[in-house]
């Protein structure tokens, strides 16, 4: 059996400590900030999460930008050239041109590397999302799996793959263009938070409104105790709110007494660009998404 190695983009979001445990590799991706850039590293050594959040919450706008297929070839053909194959999973192909970009670039390798694999899984999930898919593949190769075997799990699971969302605050969304002015004044007038799933196309689409955030996060809660199917382990997500995510694990502890394993990630700027500060999410497998 060939060595490989698990690779994922800087959006799967886990946290450094299993990075390093599992010896999963990462594909920075980039967010800008008018005239600077700055690569989403796991250790945040071009920017920290704190002061990214800090900026967003001084109302400037962050932008992302893609990877391109000469990114993952020069992050991807190191790799090959050690003679590992590479399993790599991405974030959602329907919120990010990224995915192609890969699946560009490795046709251009395997052209030049005809006896390596590359096999490419698009997640259909952001952050954790993503992040839990990548560590479950990381899990089994610590059991001794074959790459091909953990490509089908992986692919078996991934509409089963449940990510549930809100978020604090509107105006990083409007300023992003990513709402209206109307949406954005009525939610913050009414105090409206969204209750968001990732949906089988891999889209962040709302399922649910809520008056205040303690009710948006009920819902959430709700919902995963409809949908929860394997707990054996359950991912949290937060946008530079560790404290809601605390109270969010120990509130799922107490539902599901049995899960052995709840672990807290933080988003990073790339999908914090989006989400903003004091975003939460919860991710696990479900009966469906």
């Amino acid at each position: 059996m060939n060595r490989f190695l698990i690779v994922a983009d800087s959006c799967c979001d886990l946290p450094l400590g299993i990075i390093k445990q599992h010896d999963i590799r990462i594909l920075p991706m980039t967010v800008h900030f008018k005239h600077e850039s700055f690569q989403n590293y796991p250790d945040q050594r071009e920017i920290t999460n704190r002061v990214f959040y800090n900026r967003l919450r001084e109302r400037q706008v962050a932008k992302t930008s893609q990877l391109n297929p000469a990114d993952f070839v020069s992050a991807i053909e190191p790799l090959l050239v050690e003679g590992y194959d590479v399993l790599m999973i991405t974030l959602s192909s329907a919120l990010s041109g990224s995915h192609q970009s890969m699946v560009v670039g490795r046709e251009q390798l395997l052209e030049k590397y005809p006896d390596r694999k590359i096999v490419i899984i698009d997640s259909l999930s952001a952050s954790l999302g993503e992040g839990f898919l990548v560590l479950r593949a990381a899990m089994l190769k610590k059991e001794g799996q074959s790459l091909e075997t953990i490509a089908a799990h992986i692919e078996g699971l991934i509409t089963k793959n449940c990510g549930l969302f809100t978020v604090d605050e509107l105006g990083t969304l409007l300023r992003g263009g990513r709402i209206s002015l109307t949406k954005a004044l009525l939610g913050t007038l009414l105090n409206a938070k969204p209750a968001l799933k990732i949906d089988l196309n891999g889209k962040l689409v709302p399922f649910a409104r809520a008056r205040g955030k303690k009710n948006a996060i009920l819902v959430l809660l709700n919902e995963m105790e409809r949908l929860i199917e394997d707990q054996s382990i359950v991912l949290v997500a937060h946008s530079d709110s560790r404290e809601e995510a605390e109270r969010i694990k120990d509130e799922i502890s107490k539902r599901h007494p049995d899960i052995p394993e709840i672990v807290i990630g933080e988003i990073g700027p790339v999908i914090g660009a989006h989400t903003g500060p004091g975003a939460v999410g919860i991710f696990f497998i479900g009966k469906e998404r």
